[in-house]
């Protein structure tokens, strides 16, 4: 598992409510038909805008199991309620699970048994702490495709308007050698070959696929600081800094 790094050395002063976050940021540009095929989806596919900037608490796709063992994706709020949740702004604070403890944590061991998810993404963003502040990177393949974290989800009904709210979660693991001067955690990248097996497996088969987690494909290229602002969701947020 290698992942090239591109390390410039450029100022920056990012400032952001998640920057402390595991991962707390993400980006998703594909269509509804381009998630549908890549995951072999049932019913119609989605109609998705691009997206750049995705926060904590916001609504994306995520592919998750039918009842008749078939692949829908749902929109589903990000920062996983756990169902004996008393208030939804818990899940402010659920918005990742580590690999390392998934399976014990009371907030996830329901959900890693019984509800894993896949969560579609072309990119994440990751802070670099220096001494004249934060530069942002954005991570992702190095022709812009699709891949999948790996994830689980909820459905907590104890809303006051009495309608059921679906979130999930994104799990982390210890960074690949090559993204660990960036920051110590990553997402758990899972392979296309693998995504029946984290959806379908037995938690000690899904917990080796957490073990085996990264990506080798994978690039981190310095961008501005525009990327720092929720309100800011654009083409404009990825733009890589000049070299």
């Amino acid at each position: 598992m290698v992942a090239r790094t591109y390390l410039l050395g450029l100022p920056s002063g990012a400032r952001g409510r998640y920057h402390g976050a595991m991962c707390g940021r993400f980006s998703l540009a594909a269509s509804g038909d381009q998630i549908r095929r890549d995951y072999d989806l049932i019913g119609a596919p989605m109609n998705l805008a691009p997206r750049d900037n995705i926060a904590p608490t916001q609504s994306v796709p995520v592919v998750r199991r039918t009842g008749a063992h078939e692949c829908e994706a749902v929109m589903m709020r990000w920062g996983l309620i756990p169902s004996w949740a008393k208030d939804a702004r818990l899940g402010a604070r659920m918005i990742n699970a580590r690999a390392e403890t998934v399976a014990e944590k009371p907030a996830f061991r329901v959900a890693f048994r019984s509800r894993r998810c896949l969560v579609p993404a072309d990119g994440f963003y990751e802070w670099q702490a220096r001494p004249e502040g934060k530069q942002p990177y954005r991570i992702a393949r190095p022709d812009g495709g699709l891949f999948t974290f790996a994830g689980l989800w909820e459905r907590w009904e104890k809303s006051p308007d009495g309608a059921p709210v679906e979130s999930f979660t994104i799990i982390t693991t210890a960074a690949t050698p090559e993204l660990h001067p960036i920051h110590p955690r990553m997402p758990v990248v899972v392979d296309s070959s693998k995504n029946a097996a984290w959806l379908d497996g037995d938690a000690p088969a899904a917990l080796n696929l957490l073990a085996a987690a990264g990506d080798d494909t994978l690039v981190a290229i310095p961008i501005g600081t525009r990327i720092n602002a929720v309100r800011n969701d654009d083409a404009a947020c990825i733009e890589p800094l000049a070299g």
